[in-house]
């Protein structure tokens, strides 16, 4: 993936509206040939990063959510180098109270049989919600949820896939659920963990609660 060439077009301007820019225009902007600027664009939509839109006399360009994301986990990586923290990240809000369907959920054998195998942990059955502040939000979107959960089908219905990234809380090894839903809200993340978390960490709606992304 070319990070700088997505940079360049964010710098000027692609992520918050349509660009429009020739190949050659950008090329001045890269110090690049316009057969080379050309060429880097092309993998950029071919990698859904950009869209672009051609025109009787030129193109225009955005940024697309998966290129602004990218550009977001690079910034947190940049964060995290500055900040002192070196590779640590970590997520803060407050503690709310769900729809009441994670119990059901994470008692579906389906699934369990995945947490055990690509997390190592037997969840209890039920998350913890958690309301993330603005910055979290913003780290948020930068995270890479990379633990893969298939959906599957039993007797009566069809169960819907989604992933999930390693966290700890309270040094509570742990996961964050992310259900492939279209509306799914940026600002609340749901986790699950071998314990009953309110329980364990003596936590109600509320409490403050900080955690730690583990790569």
């Amino acid at each position: 993936m070319d990070i700088l060439s997505l940079k360049k077009l964010a710098l000027l301007g692609a992520h918050q509206k349509p660009l429009e820019l020739s190949c050659s225009e950008f090329a001045s902007h890269i110090d690049a040939s316009p057969q080379t600027a050309a060429r880097k664009l092309k993998s950029l939509e071919d990698g859904k990063l950009i869209m672009r839109q051609i025109l009787h006399d030129g193109q225009l360009i955005s940024i697309t959510k998966n290129g602004v994301m990218e550009l977001q986990r690079e910034f947190n990586d940049y964060k995290a180098i500055f900040s002192g923290n070196g590779h640590k990240r970590f997520l803060t809000g407050r503690v709310i109270t769900g729809l009441g369907e994670g119990q059901y959920y994470i008692s579906l054998e389906g699934y369990r049989i995945q947490f055990r195998e690509k997390l190592g942990f037997e969840p209890y059955p039920g998350t913890l919600n958690i309301k993330l502040d603005d910055q979290s939000t913003e780290l948020r979107k930068g995270i890479r949820a990379n633990v893969r959960i298939s959906g599957f089908t039993n007797e009566s219905r069809t169960f819907g896939s989604g992933s999930c990234f390693n966290v700890s809380i309270s040094n509570i090894s742990g996961a964050v659920i992310v259900p492939e839903r279209t509306h799914y809200p940026e600002d609340i993340i749901e986790v699950i963990a071998p314990v009953n978390l309110r329980e364990y960490l003596n936590l109600k709606d509320g409490s403050i609660v900080q955690v730690e992304v583990i790569k």
